[in-house]
């Protein structure tokens, strides 16, 4: 979703700026834009382009733009259409510039208090009120930073905001509430960004605002106030990122290259309970008391981390025997729930910053829950800091907006949560968790059998491209991943896709099924097989086309209508996280054909951190 990066130094910032937003791209957009401070000429020129970053990179370096104090922003449109005049950053007045990540709830009434006030509106966005309040204020007060902390109390709803002022040459002001936003500790510099990312190649030491901070930053110093006012520490973060994870080396996108980096991914997320085996106390020292105690399970997570929880259930009530829920955060925080402090509520978020999730958090803790679980891939984010217990997942940086890697290391991480449930409440027996365990130990090598079956799925997408709706089937805990499957090949090749539990065809899908439809059959050798036989008898005496995707040993015959590919044998209860597998390079290799945009769809984002 939309992106900041800002910085404040004794050198040209520009090429921090420009470079900052390309790293940010992965994020989603439509348009972008940089303003900075000009030095010497204590001027504020600003570059806003609709379009790809490079396009306002050129226009920057056609105009020569400088400066040693900046902000950069990609947007990705909420308030108002694709168009220049509603780019940031936004400028109140030629002295103050403002650039936004979140949505403000009261900008409307807001609006129309600044119109009163004399203020003209250039754009029909949300953020053009916080560029007017924080100049109205510092009318004032006379003081930037005073302006931004007033400011920033009169706004409803959730934002991250970098601001500098022409009258403060040596100064960048920054707020967050809701969204991401870090500090960034340079040499004679600091930064800001919405995402490490974007200045990943000018520092590793960060600091991560909390919820309310406002800081104030100078070239050579920092200052961070929390939501009271008062000044705090925040503690600085040395990052084990590095530049090298965000390269694409040999592939040609990054969904390509972060699907082949599954099995290794998965591995390193496996890596604690394959050496030391299933212990409650890695997912935090509250553990084991609150594993042995919980009356259920609560899961909240959005989009395909929701599909991965659809999985846990069944894996945590099969073998942990507890009640599980899964919910949409979007649903949950809106709902007039019935909680059950008992429950161990698990938030599931690649970003660890997605709005729906974090804000459904929120509301859980607010109904009493205590034992809370963040499943994540990004240390220090927003989710695991706000939960009592942490299991991060280590798939390492991904920028494709649709998730691959993500999504099988929280298959792999929830799996391993289901048998430590079980294990705190004396449900899993010594020979039950080794034989867990040598399962989970074959699961990355399975994953590259099922890798290495890309050119025949490469053959199946041109058949799917010229498409324009698809069906995906699949029963019990592969249900999920029909789901996932239609998700991605809807995300990226912009073909009409659904998902049914098979059993579901005779009650309605069937009526669209003919020989212009292929149907795609998640069909493990489990035993639900024999049912999904029936349901895929049912598609062909329709004249359906029949693309299966069938374990090794699951003797299913390719004949005319039916296509098969065949994954590894059977991997019992893990046989979710392999046929994941097939279903990412059939979507990404139609979407090749297609001629799209794999990496950065049309109108998606890749955090979403507005609601």
């Amino acid at each position: 979703m939309c992106g900041i990066v800002g910085g404040i130094s004794y050198r040209d910032i520009v090429p921090v700026l420009i470079g900052g937003l390309r790293e940010l791209e992965y994020r989603g957009y439509d348009s972008s834009g940089i303003a900075v401070h000009s030095p010497g000429g204590n001027e504020i020129t600003r570059v806003r382009r609709t379009g790809r970053v490079a396009e306002m990179e050129a226009a920057a370096k056609a105009i020569g733009l400088r400066g040693t104090l900046g902000v950069g922003h990609t947007r990705w449109a909420t308030h108002g259409g694709v168009t220049e005049p509603n780019a940031h950053p936004h400028v109140s007045s030629d002295e103050i510039v403002v650039v936004h990540n979140g949505i403000i709830e009261n900008h409307e009434e807001k609006r129309e208090q600044l119109k009163k006030q004399g203020y003209r509106f250039e754009s029909q966005t949300d953020t053009e009120v916080i560029a007017h309040l924080v100049h109205a204020y510092l009318k004032q007060t006379a003081d930037l930073l005073k302006a931004v902390q007033l400011a920033v109390r009169d706004l409803h709803g959730a934002y991250a905001i970098g601001v500098f002022a022409k009258s403060a040459p040596d100064k960048l002001i920054c707020a967050r509430l809701g969204c991401p936003l870090l500090i960034g500790i340079g040499d004679q510099e600091t930064f800001i960004a919405s995402d490490i990312a974007a200045i990943l190649a000018e520092t590793r030491r960060v600091v991560y605002l909390e919820e309310g901070d406002v800081a104030e930053l100078g070239p050579s110093s920092y200052r961070v106030f929390d939501v009271n006012g008062a000044e705090v520490n925040r503690a600085i973060h040395v990052s084990d990122l590095t530049t090298d994870a965000r390269e694409l080396g040999q592939y040609a996108h990054f969904m390509q290259k972060e699907i082949h980096e599954q099995p290794k991914a998965i591995a390193d997320t496996l890596q604690q309970v394959i050496d030391a085996g299933v212990e409650a106390i890695e997912f935090g020292a509250s553990a084991p008391k609150l594993f042995a105690e919980a009356s259920g399970v609560l899961i909240l997570a959005s989009g395909t981390s929701y599909y991965a929880g659809l999985v846990a259930k069944q894996w945590i009530e099969s073998i942990a025997r507890v009640p599980c829920q899964v919910e949409l955060g979007h649903e949950y925080r809106y709902r007039d729930s019935i909680p059950d402090a008992q429950q161990i509520v698990v938030t599931i978020s690649q970003s660890g910053e997605t709005l729906d999730t974090m804000e459904a958090l929120k509301r859980a803790k607010q109904l009493g829950h205590h034992a809370t679980l963040s499943i994540c891939n990004v240390r220090e984010s927003a989710i695991p800091r706000a939960s009592s217990m942490v299991c991060y997942t280590r798939a390492g940086p991904e920028i494709g907006v649709a998730s691959t890697k993500a999504f099988t290391t929280q298959l792999a991480a929830l799996f391993t949560f289901a048998l430590t449930l079980a294990k705190a409440r004396g449900r899993l027996t010594a020979q039950d968790e080794n034989a867990y365990v040598d399962q989970l130990r074959c699961v990355p090598g399975s994953v590259q059998h099922a890798l290495n079956l890309e050119p025949q799925i490469q053959a199946w997408a041109e058949r799917f491209a010229d498409k324009h709706h698809a069906l995906f089937l699949g029963r019990g805990q592969h249900y999920p991943i029909a789901l996932e499957g239609a998700l991605k090949l809807k995300e990226i090749s912009y073909i009409h896709a659904e998902a049914y539990p098979a059993g579901e065809l005779k009650h309605g899908p069937l009526a669209l099924v003919d020989n212009d439809m292929p149907v795609v059959v998640i069909a493990p050798n489990d035993t639900l097989l024999e049912k999904v036989k029936s349901n895929m008898q049912e598609v062909r005496a329709r004249g359906g086309e029949l693309f299966v995707f069938a374990d090794a040993d699951s003797h299913f015959t390719p004949s005319d209508g039916v296509n098969v590919i065949r994954t590894p044998r059977h991997a019992g209860m893990l046989s979710p996280i392999i046929h994941a597998i097939p279903v990412q390079l059939l979507a990404y290799h139609a979407a090749l054909r297609r001629g799209t945009d794999v990496d950065k769809p049309r109108n998606l984002a890749k955090a979403v951190t507005v609601e």
